[in-house]
């Protein structure tokens, strides 16, 4: 324990929700599940902290003791945070500086996992919880449906669950019968062409034959011990690559060549992977943040509404089947998790459930009027009165001194061209000129989706009697704009490794510098919802589409004169403003994102704000030139 406190450079306080606890679980769940990874990781690198919401009771002061076995836990209120984590959701980590926090479930997990590999190198199956190139929940939840799945709404729904089951049969949460399709969806892997030829060739070797084509009527005939016998010979090649990586093993290949037969079949005639966990074939991440919300949920089903089980048998086998992977058992009888023995589902139905035709979806409506291209799409804007308009560049020749500025300051000390760093500086000195003529001081800034701090340290440079908070939720980004802020010695400055939504606090202006696709649209809604000021630049339009947060068109000005299509038929057309294109086309694509950014800010408008947009000087500082400037009324 001596060696690993030596070898880390910072210590970490890691502060953990708790509200209440219920018949063995922790409320919220995030904690437990914080909790049942540190156990699994026998992380002890960390100085814990339980915040309560409530007074302190006697009874959570036993918490101490039994929350989780061989780790010392401090119980502190929320008025203890550090200034920095006041600002954020929970769960956060924060070094001892207290400048720099990762805040939110799956940055924290991952962070974990890290810091318990870099303790102990010798735990290489740590980093194998991340997946494919580390990228396991990775992704930010508005973006990434199963991100969402995992990391909000299962948590959120099993709660709700647990905190309004009675003795009535239960209504099971859609996120539970949305988690059993994803199931029973074929996997993808890397190499996945190269395993399900090795499963086509074990199945014949097994005498199961070729798999069954859906639809067929002969596949409704088979007696129950042939699709056993076939349910076995497909899952075995899944297990056995999933538990030989487990047991750090080779996984199965075979040293000669494919038969002929195999090597030549089509990759339509190919049986599909089947899942051994929630992402697919291996033990991730993922599977740790499910473990103690599908346990608590089965235990409240199998104690009142056993006959439910039979409505997931996909999930009650994962539920079982993960009981097997090394370690697992330990760490949850440290957290107080006991297993259950759930009984044998001769069921594998993949028919779906009745309640999973409720979950909402976007519906791609068909309009027989409806004609591509851009050029109709802007006339149709046009006959309502709706045209490509700029608003006048408040200093088009404003720049900032350069030459005068420490080194750190400048773009140019980050990895990238001159001629890059060149028009990174011309957009800086876009958006500063915006943001210090509206900053007054004592002011908070943040700057959104900052990367690697081009824009807010160069704010906390100009501005330091305002603070400045950079949120991103690529960590090697912040490293690096720290880094800067340490060579500047700069006190007014906050990093947060974190996807913006677990951002809690107040500020004045908001900016974001090429903030991709929906990221911009969540930025100027947080700014609306603190009713700050906002200064974004976006990028990225082709990646706009309707999210859980957004539909689009988001004005009631253009929701009245386009369809979601047309919409969509601007943000791609947005998008050709490279340099290299036809000036023509470039022309329209510098059109479509006007009108792209005017919804955006007639749909700001509609909330009391007072918005531009601007053409950024000089045009040629980058194809993405827009700035929406915003301020409310």
């Amino acid at each position: 324990m001596k060696a690993i406190k030596k070898s880390l450079t910072e210590e970490e306080y890691l502060y953990l929700d708790f509200s209440h606890r219920t018949k063995g679980c922790i409320f919220p769940l995030h904690t437990s599940v914080t909790l049942f990874l540190l156990s699994y990781c026998d992380c002890k690198i960390f100085k814990i902290c339980l915040v309560v919401t409530k007074e302190v009771s006697t009874d959570s002061l036993l918490l101490r003791d039994d929350l989780i076995q061989d780790v010392e836990i401090q119980i502190i209120s929320r008025q203890e945070l550090p200034p920095i984590v006041q600002n954020c959701c929970l769960p956060a980590v924060v070094e001892r500086s207290d400048n720099f926090c990762r805040a939110g479930l799956a940055v924290v997990l991952r962070h974990i996992i890290q810091k318990s590999y870099e303790a102990d190198p010798l735990k290489k199956e740590l980093l194998e919880l991340l997946g494919f190139k580390k990228t396991c929940l990775k992704a930010c939840a508005e973006v990434s449906q199963w991100t969402r799945l995992c990391e909000l709404t299962i948590p959120l729904a099993i709660e709700n669950f647990l905190r309004e089951s009675s003795d009535q049969p239960p209504t099971i949460p859609v996120e539970i019968l949305q988690l059993e399709k994803k199931l029973s969806e074929p996997v993808r892997v890397h190499n996945d062409d190269k395993l399900r030829r090795q499963k086509l060739k074990q199945q014949k070797a097994d005498g199961a034959g070729p798999p069954l084509t859906k639809g067929k009527a002969e596949s409704k005939i088979h007696t129950q011990e042939t699709s056993e016998e076939l349910d076995s010979a497909s899952k075995s090649l899944e297990l056995k690559v999933a538990f030989s990586k487990l047991t750090v093993q080779e996984e199965p290949a075979t040293t000669n060549r494919e038969p002929s037969h195999i090597r030549k079949a089509k990759a339509s005639d190919l049986p599909p992977l089947e899942h051994v966990f929630a992402e697919g074939l291996y033990f991730t991440l993922a599977d740790i943040v499910l473990l103690p919300c599908i346990h608590h949920f089965l235990v409240i089903i199998c104690k009142k509404f056993s006959e439910k089980l039979v409505e997931f048998p996909l999930l009650a086998s994962w539920y079982q089947r993960i009981q097997e992977v090394p370690r697992v058992k330990i760490a949850a009888s440290k957290c107080g998790i006991q297993f259950l023995h759930l009984p044998e589902l001769l069921t594998t139905s993949t028919e779906q459930h009745p309640n999973l035709s409720e979950v909402p979806g976007v519906e791609e409506q068909n309009d027989p009027l409806f004609i591509g291209g851009p050029r109709p799409t802007m006339a149709k804007l046009m006959e309502k009165g709706i045209e490509v308009m700029f608003s006048p560049h408040p200093c088009p020749t404003w720049t900032l001194d350069w030459n005068v500025l420490p080194a750190a300051v400048s773009p140019k000390e980050g990895k990238m061209s001159s001629d890059r760093a060149l028009r990174k500086q011309q957009q800086l000195n876009n958006l500063v000129y915006v943001v210090t003529n509206q900053a007054k001081p004592g002011d908070r800034i943040v700057d959104f989706c900052s990367g690697g701090g081009h824009v807010g340290i160069v704010l906390a440079h100009m501005l330091p009697s305002c603070q400045v908070t950079l949120i991103e939720n690529k960590e090697l980004s912040l490293i690096r704009a720290k880094k800067r802020s340490n060579e500047l010695g700069l006190n007014n400055i906050w990093f947060i490794q974190a996807n913006m939504e677990y951002f809690t606090g107040m500020f004045n202006i908001g900016v974001a510098l090429h903030a991709c696709g929906v990221a911009t649209d969540m930025v100027i809604e947080h700014c609306i919802k603190t009713r700050a000021s906002f200064v974004t630049c976006p990028c990225c339009y082709g990646f706009i589409q309707n999210t859980s947060k957004f539909n689009f068109p988001k004005s009631e000005q253009f929701k009245k004169t386009l369809s979601y299509k047309e919409h969509m038929i601007l943000c791609r057309f947005a998008d050709q403003t490279a340099a290299q294109l036809p000036p023509q086309r470039r022309l329209i694509g510098k059109q479509c994102m006007c009108l792209v950014d005017l919804d955006r800010a007639r749909a700001a408008e509609e909330c009391g704000y007072s918005v531009r947009v601007i053409s950024m000087e000089p045009e040629s500082c980058s194809p993405k030139n827009n700035m929406i400037v915003g301020i409310p009324i």
